[in-house]
């Protein structure tokens, strides 16, 4: 018998399972909550990790908490409709429409700010869910120190147990999945925590 066997057998003897038994079926859980209670969670729990978080009550106050995030930096936001709608994309020092992707490769490297919006939030964990497309290019999100992100409340998912039930196969719609669960953050061998080294070192997180 293999090693690799041997590891495998004592993986499926450490469940309960014997030799060829199928795996058991997944069964995912959704509680219920209400959509105060997504709102409520999500913001708290991203503010828990560092991100920096406002529940707006209009567009209008959105726009201007983005406007005070951005503190006089310049910023390159997503082709999200949902921006546009909110009056995101007409705010002073946005880039917005780029639809070449060295161009915007280059004004993202440049930018201070990547704003998005999201094609779901996990109220469980304060995670956003972004689904690489041409509405919402990854790099938005990734590139720029800053990733501010608005969310519209009725994307509030319970956990990843909905997102599954709503979206179970992700790559049959999207080349990539990012879940973005506060700001970036490494490790390094002495434990010392560092933020932005991989990703944006600030999140802000804007619930409408």
């Amino acid at each position: 018998m293999s090693a690799r066997q041997d590891i495998l057998n004592a993986v499926r003897a450490g469940l309960g399972r014997k030799p060829l038994e199928p795996a058991p079926p997944v069964l995912l859980a959704i509680r219920a909550c209400e959509a105060q209670e997504r709102i409520a969670s999500l913001l708290r729990c991203a503010g828990v990790l560092a991100a920096n978080t406002h529940h707006a009550c209009s567009a209008a106050d959105a726009r201007e908490y983005v406007a005070r995030a951005m503190n006089g930096r310049t910023a390159v936001a997503s082709n999200a409709p949902f921006l546009r709608e909110c009056g995101i994309t007409g705010l002073a020092n946005v880039r917005t429409g780029i639809t070449d992707r060295e161009e915007l490769r280059a004004v993202c490297a440049g930018a201070g700010c990547g704003i998005t919006s999201a094609d779901y939030a996990l109220a469980d964990t304060g995670t956003l869910v972004m689904l690489s497309s041409l509405e919402e290019a990854r790099m938005i999100s990734l590139l720029p120190p800053a990733h501010i992100a608005i969310v519209p409340a009725g994307r509030i998912l319970t956990g990843l147990d909905e997102l599954l039930t709503i979206l179970p196969k992700p790559a049959d719609r999207t080349s990539s999945m990012v879940l973005i669960t506060g700001p970036s953050r490494t490790g390094d061998i002495e434990q010392n925590l560092v933020r932005g080294v991989h990703g944006p070192g600030e999140v802000h997180v804007v619930v409408i």
